[in-house]
């Protein structure tokens, strides 16, 4: 595997330098509580400032709204967003994933309906993939489009779904064909849902602490879609949906999730962080996240030369996913007790607990969502062969 060059221009550096200063002025640390990674809460006053400085809807051009920037400067922001726990769930999948697909399969209409949109942080999307008893194999898809005068009506159920109780609209992959043997990749369309249409019921799914995370299970009953909401071409949705998955996987986003945790827990155990093991787990884990880090960027970089490289963001994305939770062994394993509880309002847990315990119920998802370790694996090395 060969990639190019990751190292930051000066023009680059010096837009990280303008993030961190808006966001030490936006989101001082101690006035806000930050997310793990782009499961962050959703803030659309935030979303709206980050959009007016043009750092929403990065790849999207001046015709429709957005900077028309490149891969690594939208790789730039997004790494020290982050890494600072910003609450970017309001703009997250509208900006990384939405955006492309429009660019690459929408129509005129929907360009000028949503982009602009987009890029000034105003929408939030969710993607319908997962469904129940399919696990990872998309192309098991059940939940069925058809075709009525001037339309479509879709029912299903869609799972493990992110942000769908914030979300203004999904992008949702379904059946339209038959699922003939041997061709179960056909017959796949995508298709433009309004969250609050008639017959859409979403169902926040609890963790085992009795909290509501951020997935929740989507019911469609005869939900209408007009033929101006299909993305792309009938029967495409399956090319689109791969295409898609293979540039969202080489991200940040991928390896930086549980970062505050190590920033965290040197802050809260200084002691032990600078012992023997404290010293030997946090020299381990800066050297993956540098090496991730560096094929990150080389995968910006590759883009920006218009290559597709699917394989090796497949790579990243098995080996990322794998060490974040690594992360949150390693630091379980340091501290050597049981996360409990507090029952005593006079002794909450410190933010280091807080977002331990959440990485705790969040770890299992880093390795499923945008494709399993196996399918990542499998991506990668018929690719790289």
């Amino acid at each position: 595997m060969q990639l190019p060059s990751a190292e930051l221009t000066a023009a680059e550096l010096d837009l990280r330098a303008q993030v961190r200063a808006f966001l030490a002025e936006r989101l001082p640390a101690g006035t806000f509580e930050p997310g793990l990674g782009m499961g962050a809460p959703v803030d659309p006053a935030f979303s709206a400032a980050l959009a007016e400085r043009g750092w929403v809807g990065m790849a999207v051009p001046a015709v429709y709204g957005g900077p028309g920037a490149t891969a690594v400067d939208r790789f730039v922001v997004v790494e020290e967003l982050l890494r600072w726990g910003a609450p970017v769930g309001q703009h997250w999948v509208a900006d990384r994933q939405i955006a492309p697909v429009l660019l690459r399969f929408g129509t005129e209409y929907q360009k000028q309906w949503l982009l602009p949109r987009i890029c000034r942080g105003e929408v939030c999307f969710c993607i319908g993939m997962s469904e129940p008893d399919a696990g990872s194999d998309l192309a098991a898809v059940r939940t069925r489009g058809v075709r009525t005068d001037g339309g479509w009506r879709v029912s299903g159920t869609k799972v493990w779904t992110t942000n769908a109780m914030a979300a203004d609209y999904m992008i949702a992959l379904c059946r339209t064909g038959d699922m003939a043997q041997g061709t179960r990749h056909d017959g796949l369309s995508r298709f433009l849902i309004d969250m609050r249409s008639p017959g859409v019921t979403v169902e926040p799914i609890l963790y085992l602490d009795g909290s509501t995370g951020h997935f929740a299970q989507v019911v469609f009953d005869d939900v209408t879609v007009s033929d101006d909401l299909v993305i792309g071409e009938i029967g495409q949705g399956w090319a689109q949906n791969t295409s898609e998955l293979a540039f969202e996987r080489s991200g940040p986003d991928r390896w930086i999730s549980t970062f505050l945790l190590v920033q965290e827990f040197i802050r809260e155990h200084p002691q032990l962080a600078a012992g023997v093991a404290g010293r030997r787990l946090i020299g381990e884990q800066a050297a993956q996240y540098w090496v991730l880090r560096r094929l990150s960027l080389a995968v910006a970089r590759a883009i920006d030369a218009g290559e597709t490289p699917a394989a090796e963001a497949a790579l990243i994305k098995e080996m990322g996913t794998r060490f974040e939770q690594d992360v949150v062994t390693a630091l379980q394993d340091l501290l050597d007790r049981e996360l409990i509880c507090d029952l005593d309002p006079a002794h909450p847990p410190s933010l280091f607990e807080r977002l331990l315990r959440r990485a705790v119920l969040d770890a299992p998802s880093f390795t499923i969502r945008g494709g399993t370790t196996e399918v990542l694996r499998s991506v990668a090395a018929k690719g790289l062969t």
